[in-house]
């Protein structure tokens, strides 16, 4: 096992010391703290049709669910769905058939099976996860260039969730980039920000 190097020791510990912090405006949580989803194995993102809201398609044991990413509704829910294509694993792109207002099309999925979710969102803004106390996940956002991590934690970047109790599913944002979500094996918690911000 190669020891860390003094860098890499300093940034573990680092990382490991702050806190979780609110995300910064422009984003606002879009649930109280998440939503519920027993047996969550991926999410993915759509978009709704009349809207244009970002809408976020779960994937479970349970069925699928589908949420307005702008207001938390729930919106449809399948709680039996073809064997054949209940999970994204079945297609060669992991994607499931849509529902409820997307039922016409096939959402893309990340989680369990693989896949992810976008990385970076317009106006700089930046997602990434990392374990500095494996296997609890930290999720930050930053905001910028270069290495966030060296400025001061709430100025560029902030810690905005941590994974204690359940397994990291997906992280990152929405195609639009007004949607950030984090998913786990027991829920997802979401972020939005109004368009053009």
């Amino acid at each position: 096992m190669t020891e860390l190097s003094p860098y890499e020791r300093d940034l573990r510990d680092r990382l490991a010391s702050v806190p979780v912090l609110p995300a910064p405006v422009p984003w606002q949580p879009v649930f109280d703290s998440c939503a519920a989803v027993g047996g969550l194995l991926g999410i993915g993102f759509a978009t709704h049709p009349d809207t244009g809201n970002d809408l976020v398609m779960v994937v479970s044991s349970d069925g699928h669910g589908l949420f307005d990413a702008v207001t938390g509704e729930k919106i449809a829910r399948d709680r039996d769905p073809d064997p054949e294509s209940s999970t994204p694993d079945a297609a060669e792109d992991l994607t499931c058939p849509g529902l409820g207002p997307v039922a016409d099309g096939r959402v893309h999925i990340a989680g369990l099976f693989g896949g992810g979710l976008h990385a970076t969102a317009e106006g700089g803004w930046h997602v990434e996860v990392v374990s500095p106390a494996w296997p609890r996940h930290r999720v930050l956002l930053s905001r910028g260039d270069g290495m966030p991590h060296r400025g001061p934690h709430g100025e560029r970047w902030w810690h905005v969730f941590r994974s204690d109790y359940s397994e990291l599913r997906a992280v990152g944002f929405s195609p639009s980039g007004r949607t950030l979500a984090v998913a786990t094996s027991s829920d997802v918690t979401l972020w939005t920000r109004p368009p053009g911000v």
